[in-house]
């Protein structure tokens, strides 16, 4: 059997959306048994947008695979013993907690600590001092969408860029805490604020320190990229493309890709700024887009990619979704990330592992997330050590329910 290099750690899950349980599916899908803890009938996001024709959500399936599912009456006093159980469960691989939900009453840390001292949990919240927030009503806050916007007209973006980051923030710090309670055999709280995660990526940035240094703000450019070449550009077939160049041999190449090589070289002069540096170039860049607007409007997508690859250009082409599927060979069987599952309520599906690929070991075959509930009873029996007879009387009780008891 293939293991991966979390293989032993068990992690216990209860959350909702995006990063806590992309942080899971992160451990999962490097062999951690991540096994998730939701209320009967499925969590807030169960049903969330995009639906197969059947009505489960791809959107879950395609954030939990590779985890196990235990459906429990939270509500009950029954179901929240179970849970704290399996939380609190003894061995140098048990005992952590993963959870974007209020964490108070009998999930708070202080009382789950009192049935496993060395408890390690990690939480995120909206902001730092426990308030709400999502990655919509952070990222407004964030100076991305005017900067990105043209006239200071914000643009949103749909990438839940801060939910994704803070689920790989949650993933390390659980692995750090991890490692330290192996040294020391403390437990450990860590929590982590969704605002937090954006405003230390726009201080890493430098933007922060160059309103306080210059006293400047980034301006609203566009698709323009600040501070170096690069835009987007129409082709012939109505396609676009984004071109880039960072180095002198990036610029290069544009030119010897373009043909513009010398009507590039008259820029410099007449402007007077040195097209060899980043920000002559950027100086530049309007008299550099114009060349590069008539040339691109004049091809196809297929030709430009020719001469482009051809010529070690740094450049790639926009696509929709169903571009990225059909046209990429990065987004393929050819990547050894992807693998065919069958996704119960969707179908076969190509889907990616992860992006982490330890060399010189093979690739954990993937797995599809769970139907909600379906590993309610071996979880009990193996892990909790319920007898059958207990699990048939639980599911009497409608403490817990398996994936007959869901609504598919």
């Amino acid at each position: 059997m293939i293991t991966g290099i979390l293989n032993g750690l068990r992690v216990i899950e209860v959350s909702a959306f995006v990063a806590a349980p992309l942080g899971g599916m992160t451990l999962a899908q490097l062999g951690a048994d991540v096994i998730r803890i939701d209320p009967i009938g499925g969590n807030i996001d169960y049903r969330r947008w995009p639906l197969a024709p059947c009505g489960s959500s791809l959107y879950w399936s395609s954030l939990n695979r590779g985890k196990r599912s235990i459906a429990l009456a939270l509500d009950k006093p029954k179901g929240q013993e179970i849970a704290r159980a399996l939380i609190t469960q003894p061995g140098e691989d048990n005992g952590i907690l993963l959870t974007n939900l209020p964490a108070s009453g009998w999930m708070s840390h202080q009382q789950l600590s009192k049935h496993r001292r060395d408890l390690i949990m990690l939480h995120l919240t909206g902001n730092y001092d426990g308030s709400g927030a999502v990655d919509y009503t952070v990222n407004c806050a964030s100076g991305f969408p005017i900067a990105t916007g043209v006239n200071s007209d914000p643009i949103n973006h749909v990438l839940p860029a801060w939910d994704i980051a803070a689920g790989l923030y949650l993933s390390t710090g659980l692995l750090a805490a991890e490692r330290a309670r192996r040294r020391d055999g403390q437990g450990r709280k860590l929590t982590l604020a969704l605002s937090d995660v954006m405003l230390a990526t726009v201080g890493n940035l430098g933007y922060l320190a160059d309103v306080q240094v210059n006293g400047t703000v980034r301006p609203p450019l566009g698709n323009d990229l600040y501070g170096a070449l690069g835009r987007d550009f129409a082709t012939k077939d109505g396609r676009h493309v984004m071109i880039v160049a960072i180095s002198n041999r990036q610029w290069h190449a544009i030119g010897n890709a373009t043909g513009l090589t010398d009507k590039f070289a008259m820029i410099g002069p007449m402007l007077d700024v040195n097209l060899n540096s980043e920000g002559g170039r950027f100086e530049a860049r309007g008299a550099i887009f114009a060349l590069l607007e008539n040339w691109c409007a004049k091809r196809t997508l297929a030709e430009i990619r020719t001469a482009f690859d051809d010529n070690g250009v740094l450049w790639g082409p926009y696509q929709d979704f169903g571009q990225l599927f059909s046209e990429d060979n990065r987004c393929s069987e050819k990547n050894p990330m992807f693998g065919w599952i069958y996704q119960p309520g969707a179908g076969n599906i190509l889907a990616p592992g992860s992006p982490l690929n330890v060399v010189g070991s093979e690739r954990l075959p993937l797995q599809p997330a769970p139907i909600l509930g379906q590993d309610t009873e071996r979880v009990l029996a193996d892990v909790l050590g319920i007898s059958a007879s207990e699990i048939g009387k639980l599911y009497d009780a409608g403490t817990v329910a398996g994936p007959e008891n869901q609504k598919n």
